[in-house]
């Protein structure tokens, strides 16, 4: 089975606009160089991107160097549709075949935390991802001590498959999500 092109360019919530990283994107933000966001009219915000995300864009642009064009399975960019700024990322780290799962990550920065940014951007890519049909679930992972993302995963209704290692490993079944 091969996973489609991506058909969309974006997904819109009530205040976000969510859009897929690119790999020029990606590779130019690593050299501190943002003319990419500004062409789509997007600027950075405050303090993104953050550590995380710096850490993160190898990984992000070794999945897209994986696929031979974006499928919407690779992580995508958080903008705040009121000043545009990104404020963070979401998505993940390619389909597995195997098991017909992605692995869910996500991250906003220190200044817009406990906003429901969060929760407003995992909602929208989870009911994007299982509208594809060839999701079966999504797992995600988080350090025990991450109480608010434990929460926004049990709003989702995961499921803890195990603890591990200081991490807490999780999985959200099609039939079991609830917006």
């Amino acid at each position: 089975m091969k996973v489609n092109k991506l058909a969309i360019d974006k997904l819109i919530t009530e205040r976000l606009i969510v859009i897929p990283f690119t790999l020029d994107i990606c590779r130019n933000i690593s050299n501190n160089d943002y003319r990419d966001l500004a062409a789509l009219n997007f600027k950075k915000g405050r303090s993104w991107p953050d550590a995380d995300v710096l850490n993160t864009l190898p990984r992000i642009i070794n999945n897209l160097n994986k696929v031979e064009y974006p499928t919407g399975f690779e992580s995508w960019m958080i903008i705040k549709k009121d000043t545009l700024e990104v404020i963070g990322d979401v998505g993940f780290k390619g389909f597995n075949y195997e098991e017909e799962n992605i692995d869910l990550g996500y991250g906003i920065i220190k200044e817009e935390r406990r906003k429901g940014y969060a929760a407003e951007a995992v909602s929208e890519i989870i009911q994007w991802a299982f509208t594809t049909t060839i999701v079966k679930n999504i797992t995600a992972n988080c350090l025990i001590e991450n109480i608010d993302s434990i929460h926004l995963l049990n709003k989702f209704n995961f499921i803890q498959d195990r603890i591990e290692n200081e991490m807490i490993y999780w999985r959200l079944r099609v039939e079991n999500y609830k917006k």
